[in-house]
């Protein structure tokens, strides 16, 4: 039994690793995240307000939006801030959907909003994109029935 859970954690870990791969690391999708909602917010994303949302040093924000730039998901001037290119912007979308929905399913489970907002933070970036699917079904599900939903949670 032991030897099965240890090779589940490998299996799971090295899948994990292979579908990183494909996709951002989980810094980035937070700077995409944090860019994008300031950008819908304010306009354009500064340095110094992504520092304060992240709470990051300023410095460490200079390097990331220089990586952003490189990977040509952000347009970026040192010292005036950032805005996401078509595909940083793309790949926002998807993670603000993507929190979303895990905010909408924890919050049918009755998890108040902070505790739902604080918890999808940290496990949104870990989903396949099959798992959201079924999530999402299940979530519209609930949401469209609610009288379903509640006989099945009882």
């Amino acid at each position: 039994m032991d030897g099965e859970r240890l090779e589940a954690l490998r299996s799971a870990h090295e899948a994990d690793g292979v579908r990183r791969s494909k996709r951002h690391s989980v810094r980035v999708e937070d700077y995409l995240e944090v860019i994008h909602e300031l950008e819908l917010v304010e306009g354009q994303a500064k340095p110094a307000r992504i520092a304060d949302l992240l709470a990051v040093a300023r410095p460490s924000v200079t390097k990331m939006l220089q990586r952003l730039y490189e990977e040509g998901l952000v347009e970026y001037e040192r010292y005036q801030g950032a805005n996401l290119t078509e595909t940083g912007r793309n790949a926002a979308i998807n993670l603000r959907d993507r929190h979303s929905l895990l905010v909408r399913f924890l919050r049918s489970l009755e998890v108040d909003e902070e505790t739902a907002h604080i918890d999808t933070e940290g496990i949104e970036h870990h989903f396949d994109e099959s798992t959201l699917k079924a999530l999402r079904i299940l979530v519209e599900k609930a949401e469209s029935d609610p009288i379903w939903w509640n006989s099945r949670n009882k």
